[in-house]
């Protein structure tokens, strides 16, 4: 991670850390690393989802690369994986999303991609914070150079939807689908999406405010989708996060499928097809083990990234792979897109789901997996408190206590979240309360470490 940058864009408290005077200077310095050259002025496409510091940050990015001479059009209320299809399409020289994805709304990021819809490239994001330190390398500019904005919203929020329908089979599904939209991203195309692949659907939590994103909703809060699959009205949920990237499903049922399932379910499915690349798939550092034993029982191989998509598609690359994601519903379908995308992950599973002619409990039903507990520390203290926890002696001595006692059936995994100040565990073992007390052990560990 570098100084702005984390995993995932650039992140802070909206008004604090991620201030409109910071944004700014990231449109400044972002223009002038992406731009093309040649004299042409560069065009910049900017999606945001539906926080109320949005607004701020949208004038101020939008100010920073017009001045320097940037064209900018606005895009709305759209979904992340929207602008970077829609930079691609359009030939533009970089996508801007303003979100937090799945944090709360005082939380805010800004996010780039490439003329090419990729996520920047360390070296590239470096190239950008060099740049918004040092404000006298940026050319500004006067008169007719300076960038203008477009706005024509409805039009490119239709022109996603229509890509993403196309991924459908055509096939109808038979179920009744509950929607949870997390009161973002999703709020402006799920309803669209769901009309043209002729679904009959339920929308919830679509009513955004500017400070309800995901608010007890969404894929980090399924419990409300749950309790609907178990009235018996519905075959399916789709709970979408605030940038709608992700995706989890919840069955007729009421149980979770986590982004693993699914990769283990439409492995299976691309590879009985045909469609299923370098013979395997890739998943992170935290995916369930039980990833490992249905990779070996179905004769695939299963490839650990470090956590973070732009991680996941990098290994994804080198390994020659069209299929790879995280447990959190980050899916990434590299034949059809270059970063995740949580409605175009509805639309395949869906697929699969009327392929197989099973219900989604059915479906899922012989993926191994293993009790898995993933509490999260809260740092007060920042990366000073960060460093000192990772790098304390006791810290590592339990691990390698805990690694030899879990051989074989479990193990515990310590990071630091690259987007949020914790420090995320997570323990696997024989039984969830196993996995729960270990777990325990560990946060009141880091917790005497600090005190």
């Amino acid at each position: 991670m570098g100084k702005y940058f984390g995993t995932d864009g650039i992140r802070g408290v909206a008004g604090e850390e991620l201030d409109a005077q910071l944004a700014f200077k990231i449109g400044c310095a972002a223009a002038t690393v992406l731009a093309k050259g040649g004299g042409q002025r560069p065009r910049v496409m900017i999606a945001r989802d539906t926080r109320i510091s949005c607004d701020m940050l949208e004038a101020a990015i939008s100010a920073g690369l017009c001045a320097v001479g940037a064209d900018v059009t606005l895009l709305g209320v759209l979904p992340t994986p929207a602008a970077a299809y829609l930079t691609v399409k359009t030939n533009a020289d970089m996508g801007v999303v303003i979100s937090a994805s799945h944090n709360s709304f005082e939380h805010n990021g800004i996010k780039l991609f490439g003329g090419n819809g990729f996520k920047l490239s360390d070296a590239l994001e470096e190239k950008v914070e060099e740049l918004i330190d040092d404000g006298k390398k940026i050319a500004k500019k006067t008169g007719s150079g300076v960038g203008r904005i477009d706005r024509d919203q409805g039009f490119w929020a239709n022109e996603y939807v229509k890509y993403v329908a196309g991924a459908s089979t055509g096939s109808r599904f038979g179920g009744r689908i509950a929607i949870d939209c997390a009161n973002g991203a999703a709020t402006e195309t799920a309803r669209l999406l769901f009309r043209q692949l002729d679904a009959e659907f339920e929308m919830n939590f679509d009513e955004p405010n500017g400070v309800n994103i995901n608010e007890n909703c969404g894929s980090m809060h399924l419990d409300y989708l749950r309790d609907m699959m178990k009235t018996g009205r519905f075959s399916l949920g789709i709970a979408f996060d605030g940038d709608a990237d992700r995706c989890l499903i919840v069955d007729e049922l009421g149980n979770t499928i986590d982004g693993d399932m699914m990769l283990a379910v439409f492995s299976r499915d691309m590879h009985e097809s045909g469609q299923l690349k370098g013979n395997g798939f890739v998943g992170t550092v935290v995916s369930n083990a039980g990833m490992d034993v249905f990779a070996q029982k179905n004769r695939l191989s299963f490839h650990r990234a470090n956590v973070g998509d732009r991680n996941v598609l990098e290994k994804m690359m080198e390994l020659g792979c069209n299929l790879g994601g995280e447990s959190s519903g980050h899916l990434i379908f590299s034949d059809d897109a270059t970063t995740g995308d949580g409605q175009l992950t509805a639309v395949k599973f869906i697929n699969a789901l009327s392929r197989s002619g099973k219900k989604a409990s059915e479906l899922v039903k012989d993926i191994p997996r293993f009790p898995q507990v993933m509490p999260s520390f809260k740092l007060t203290g920042g990366a000073r408190q960060r460093d000192a926890i990772m790098q304390h002696p006791r810290l590592h001595s339990e691990l390698e206590k805990y690694e030899k006692t879990l051989a074989g059936h479990g193990r515990v995994f310590i990071r630091p979240s690259g987007t949020e100040p914790i420090i995320r565990v997570l323990v696997e073992a024989k039984t969830e309360r196993q996995a729960a007390r270990i777990a325990k052990h560990f946060t009141d560990l880091m917790k005497s470490i600090t005190n």
